[in-house]
């Protein structure tokens, strides 16, 4: 409540909640009586404890730098990820495996508007967060007419053992960035955008993993369409999802 309270206050660039303590410390740009009032108006009985003036921003580098450092290490896995997905879902005719690697397109370029988000103030990483599921939802729209374009002409059976073996690397990779971001323990919006996108990544892989093995047992294209299209589902769910916490 105090965190939606405080989103329309210009300047405040960090919020460090001590739940335990019941404390709250705001780093912020002046308006120091705008965001006492927004937080008195709640009538939790709240009440300034200090206030002081920073002659540098040491107190925020060590949580940006953190921030920075850790959007860098899962936007290099997720383009990595991506040129190797597309490559070989192009070469296997898969479908999942092409999905997937769009989806990875699209959260490389999420992670890269959440750094420009780091640091600044919680009413632009809100709106960065708003970008990125604008994004999702046009990655998503195409997605689902290529799909049909693919479940009405005619497509040869897709490559089943090179689905399987890039998708367990890929849910390796989503793995790893999924625990780096909940590692972090972030609150903000641009970073909670960030962990929605890979958890659904995760179910992606195994999904196309299962596909992959359907292939085989059936010898049929539509397994490999029906996960390609449940991706892109997934995609516009995982979209509104970000569009509700950039309100």
């Amino acid at each position: 409540m105090v965190r939606m309270k405080l989103d329309n206050v210009i300047g405040i660039r960090v919020l460090d909640f001590n739940i335990p303590d019941r404390k709250l410390t705001v780093i912020h740009e002046g308006n120091l009586d705008a965001i006492k009032e927004s937080i008195d108006s709640l009538n939790f009985s709240s009440s300034l404890e200090s206030t002081e003036v920073l002659d540098s921003t040491e107190a925020i580098v060590e949580s940006t730098d953190v921030q920075s450092s850790l959007l860098w290490k899962v936007l290099i896995i997720n383009f990595s990820f991506f040129l190797i997905e597309i490559v070989t879902g192009l070469i296997s005719r898969s479908m999942g495996l092409v999905a997937d690697s769009l989806d990875m397109l699209a959260d490389a370029l999420v992670y890269g508007l959440s750094l420009f988000a780091v640091g600044s103030t919680v009413v632009m990483k809100r709106r960065i967060a708003g970008i990125s599921g604008y994004f999702q939802i046009v990655l998503a729209v195409v997605g689902f007419v290529e799909v049909a374009r693919r479940f009405f002409g005619f497509e040869e059976v897709p490559d089943f053992k090179l689905m399987i073996i890039v998708s367990v690397f890929a849910l390796i990779a989503n793995a790893i960035c999924l625990y780096l971001l909940q590692k972090s323990k972030s609150q903000e919006a641009h970073m909670k955008a960030s962990m929605i996108f890979t958890s659904n990544d995760v179910i992606i892989n195994l999904g196309v993993i299962i596909a992959g093995t359907l292939v085989f047992v059936l010898e049929s294209k539509y397994p490999d369409l029906i996960i390609g299209c449940i991706v892109f589902i997934l995609v516009t769910r995982g979209a509104f999802s970000i569009l509700k916490l950039s309100k």
